[in-house]
């Protein structure tokens, strides 16, 4: 299929295509069902024949979105995971984030490339502090967001409390989709409000399988379910005579947000979660570029690249860059411009990722994520496009607060050590840090959280064999600067100066009183705080 002119039919075709696809991430605090919810998600679009757990029950597999071996080990996410599969002719692109803080750089990578987050809440904790700094990041990317109140299988808060938390908190009007029928740990069903019928669930092999589900009519719902069906109907008459009903531009405008209550562990309300991407999350639309202006998703090839990860197939060793495809057609050995060296990249290894599992990928369309396999030369932020030039927005690192220097255990491995090094930092996974002073054999490692060393040791020793020490140094504070404060903060007592990999010096200091101290004393350097701060802290 050639793009070298969108003819009307061609045109036709990829908005139509755009149309159906439904790209979002699931956001929460960490161990709120992310991964569940996403195994859930995958089962009852009939992808997946038993769903994985985090629980830890025998009878249960390992979710299929953790594919590394310390996300089975502790059972939490630590890297986003691609998932794509239709449902009702829809394509629904399912982006799974890492579970945990320290890892919030990934997840901010990841709300990059999405078009609607679903954030999904504990029933029994409420709006915890990482699903309020993640809920900021989408408030400022503009993304549109569906609550989901998960674990209501379980003793929890009050559904009236927690639709005042959430307006109170976030500033959004609840809109609910669904209301629970029975109180938190009582969990019998869901009032389906679009439908306006009574869905009953009932338990299937723990959760493995897709739950059983009955439909009734109001009055069969009153006559079987008697004073909770009373109640639902009551509480979610209070929320709708609040706020109105459900409306679109209010949701799309990211005033209100759709509110469904779930159990993920247990299969329940999750068919009605995928219903509601489907009928009213936004589809792939014009994205802006570095500029302001928009690219039309019918415009020639254009995507770019949110995520870069090595060591998915262990076989072979090999290394995918994850694009978003923004417009037109992504076709399979297609002869694009990466945007960042002005050179030509082909794609001749592409494939749709389904977690660790991937197949050949012919074509794609904007709203899609396509893997680029050996694509070594391609680094997160990178623009591809086909024809007409565009640049999409950078997606900015954070500011590290966590050092250590890395050495490696067995000089002998040296090129080894060096090697993954430069890969994990190509990732992503880890910022690296020289100096002349310092010398290349030993790198200061830079996170956002420690747990993030624990993955560069890990897969240091396994990915690259070349076991590694890590020595913590006594910074906790990092801050731009130029090359010239390099000598001027040599006999500093606190603070150091180091180069990371984009050529940006960064000045780290023991704490904000060393940083004060010299701001005091050499008022002329340049000490600028680095722009994105994680929102896991």
């Amino acid at each position: 299929m050639s793009q070298d002119v969108l003819t009307p039919a061609l045109v036709s075709e990829i908005t139509a295509q755009a149309g159906r696809r439904r790209t979002f991430a699931v956001i929460s605090h960490p161990d709120a069902g992310k991964s569940t919810l996403t195994e859930a998600l995958a089962l009852h679009a009939k992808v997946i024949g038993t769903a994985g757990a985090t629980n830890g029950k025998s009878n249960r597999r390992e979710t299929v979105s953790d594919w590394m071996q310390m996300e089975k080990d502790r059972g939490i996410s630590i890297s986003s995971a691609a998932l794509q599969f239709s449902y009702r002719d829809t394509v629904i692109n399912l982006l799974d984030t890492p579970g945990h803080a320290d890892f919030s750089e990934d997840t901010y990578r990841v709300l990059a490339a999405v078009d609607c987050a679903v954030m999904l809440i504990d029933a029994a904790k409420g709006l915890e502090t990482q699903t309020m700094k993640l809920f900021e990041v989408c408030r400022q990317r503009g993304l549109p967001i569906i609550t989901v109140i998960n674990k209501w299988d379980r003793p929890g808060l009050d559904a009236l409390a927690l639709m005042d938390e959430i307006t109170e908190r976030t500033g959004l009007l609840p809109m609910p989709l669904t209301w629970a029928v029975g109180i938190a740990g009582d969990f019998r069903g869901v009032w389906d409000l679009q439908q306006n019928r009574f869905v009953r669930f009932q338990r299937n092999n723990a959760g493995a399988n897709i739950a059983l589900t009955e439909y009734f009519t109001p009055e069969e719902a009153a006559a079987a379910e008697g004073d909770a069906w009373t109640d639902a109907q009551d509480e979610a008459g209070l929320v709708i005579e609040s706020n109105l009903g459900f409306d679109t531009n209010s949701f799309y405008a990211g005033k209100a947000t759709p509110i469904l209550f779930s159990s993920a562990a247990l299969n329940f309300g999750v068919k009605e979660l995928l219903d509601a991407l489907v009928d009213f999350a936004p589809p792939a639309s014009p994205r802006p570029d570095v500029a302001g202006s928009t690219r039309p998703v019918e415009a020639p090839f254009s995507g770019f690249v949110f995520k870069v990860q090595a060591g998915m197939n262990q076989a072979h060793r090999d290394h995918v860059a994850f694009i978003r495809v923004c417009s037109g057609i992504f076709e399979r050995g297609m002869v694009v411009t990466q945007g960042r060296t002005g050179k030509s990249f082909a794609t001749k290894y592409a494939q749709q990722v389904f977690g660790r599992d991937r197949e050949v990928i012919d074509e794609a369309f904007p709203g899609d994520v396509v893997g680029l396999v050996n694509a070594s030369s391609l680094r997160v932020g990178d623009s591809l496009f086909l024809q007409d030039p565009v640049e999409f927005p950078a997606i900015p690192l954070f500011a590290p607060e966590h050092f250590q220097v890395a050495r490696s255990k067995d000089p002998s491995r040296y090129k080894q050590f060096r090697r993954g090094i430069d890969q994990l930092e190509h990732e992503g996974v880890i910022q690296v840090l020289r100096s002349d002073l310092r010398g290349d054999q030993a790198p200061v490692l830079a996170a956002v959280g420690p747990m993030q060393f624990e993955v560069v040791e890990d897969r240091m020793t396994h990915d690259f064999s070349a076991p590694m020490r890590l020595e913590r140094l006594p910074y906790s504070l990092a801050r731009l600067t130029t090359a010239e404060a390099m000598q001027t903060l040599s006999t500093v007592h606190g603070a150091e100066v180091l180069v990371r990999s984009d050529g940006e010096y960064l000045a780290l200091f023991n704490d904000v009183w060393a940083l004060r101290r010299v701001e005091k004393n050499h008022p002329g350097l340049t000490l600028t705080p680095i722009g994105t701060q994680s929102p896991s802290r």
